[in-house]
């Protein structure tokens, strides 16, 4: 929010040619700028210069061009795992606007009260070899459960064995995934049926072949669908409109003619607020953010904050305690939020150090390194940081309004029994 609010704008520049083949073929290709050109560049290679861009406006205008050179590499896109529960929150918030604890509630309701799903709070994306042999009953479930994905069931080749199945990369608990349960859905509330067609969907995939493109570079770079694969059974509005997109063919020393030049005027943008979507990935995903690049090279994709079972419960903590609000969509920092941040230690701030705890941690259940010998070390700093905290967290939450405090009701003492 911070680097949002202290983010100050300013103008690139950017070329657009507008070719023609002989044909009467049309497409469009961004001017791509040589060496030449980096002392008018910022450290991201925009161009701050607008006369160098008008430059090249004038120079490419009512001009002939040549294809001097045009690549193609055949690439593919393999099915996407089925969902863990970080997964599968990250989704439903996408696509359907739900907080990590709704969507961990209704995951509950499937699996404990309507025996839909498999277990949900897991962090696996894989599933043991032993239940490929019970794809064809779930595959008959989704079909008669949803009509919407009967037509996707229909086409699932289940000779098809994606590499979601690898017992090596299970653990305590597989995916989650449908189960042979068939039922009336019309049971279920409109978040309940909007969860398991994802679920659904997710487990289909696996029984489609890879997603195949061409990808074609002629400064212009665009991606030629070959085979739609696990892609046709994905939601339309999620598709990649880029795919789509064609060049005409091309060959090595044709002669195109440039039309006109087009110089667009570009503002940088701001880094983008935080959504449940963004920030769940950001918390599953939390090397990215550290700062110690060598803690960042220990660190694997999956390390995160928190674990697939707590992640939705210590955001739901941060708002009741009105250290975190929402504004639509968004998800911003409240003062009472900034106000501690600021009075507390840059090392309790950022996520290196407890990412270097959850790392011994998880070495810690494997046997690899010894309880005591991050314990002490451990207890010795938190004492450090706490001194430190309750030094300047009067200061730091200064002026900022207490939020209502929240009691459990007493129980009433037990009668005592006579004797």
């Amino acid at each position: 929010d911070k680097e949002i609010e202290d983010f100050v704008s300013k103008p690139f520049y950017e070329v657009l040619a507008y070719l023609k083949t002989k044909k009467g073929d049309f497409f469009t290709a961004k001017w791509v700028p040589s060496e030449a050109c980096e002392p008018h560049q910022d450290e991201d290679g925009r161009v701050l210069n607008r006369s160098l861009a008008e430059n090249v406006v004038r120079r490419i205008t009512d001009k002939p061009a040549t294809v001097l050179e045009q690549k193609k590499k055949n690439k593919s896109q393999l099915q996407p795992l089925p969902y863990s529960l970080s997964a599968l929150q990250i989704d439903a918030a996408k696509r359907y606007g739900m907080s990590a604890k709704a969507a961990l509630d209704v995951c509950q309701g499937l699996y404990e009260k309507h025996k839909l799903i498999t277990y949900p709070r897991s962090d696996s994306r894989y599933l043991p070899k032993e239940h490929f042999q019970q794809a064809p009953s779930v595959i008959l479930a989704i079909e008669s459960n949803r009509d919407v994905l009967r037509t996707a069931t229909l086409n699932a080749d289940i000779r098809i064995k994606s590499k979601a199945w690898n017992d090596s990369k299970v653990s305590a608990h597989h995916a989650i995934i449908p189960t042979q349960k068939k039922m009336d859905m019309s049971r279920l509330s409109k978040q309940e049926t909007q969860i398991y067609e994802l679920i659904a969907r997710q487990y289909l995939f696996q029984f489609y072949p890879k997603h195949e493109y061409q990808e074609r570079v002629f400064v212009a770079k665009v991606n030629q669908i070959t085979v739609e694969g696990w892609k046709a059974i994905y939601p339309v509005s999620a598709k990649d409109d880029k795919s789509s997109t064609s060049l005409p063919a091309l060959r090595k020393g044709q002669t195109l003619h440039c039309e006109k030049g087009e110089l667009q005027n570009k503002q940088t943008q701001p880094p983008k607020y935080f959504t449940d979507a963004t920030l769940l990935a950001a918390m599953t995903g939390i090397a990215r953010f550290v700062t110690d690049q060598a803690i960042r090279k220990v660190l694997k994709d999956t390390d995160g904050l928190g674990t697939e079972a707590t992640r939705a419960g210590i955001l739901d903590l941060l708002f009741k305690r009105d250290y975190l609000t929402r504004q639509g969509k968004q998800i911003r920092s409240a003062p009472a939020g900034r106000g501690l941040i600021g009075s507390l230690p840059t090392s309790a701030t950022t996520p290196d150090m407890t990412a270097q705890w959850e790392a011994t941690l998880e070495e810690i259940s494997l046997k690899k390194v010894n309880y005591e010998s991050f314990m002490t070390p451990l207890t010795d700093r938190l004492a450090q940081l706490i001194t430190q905290s309750l030094a300047d967290l009067p200061q730091g939450l200064r002026g900022v309004k207490a939020s209502k405090p929240t009691y459990r009701k007493k129980r009433k003492p037990r009668a005592k029994k006579s004797s």
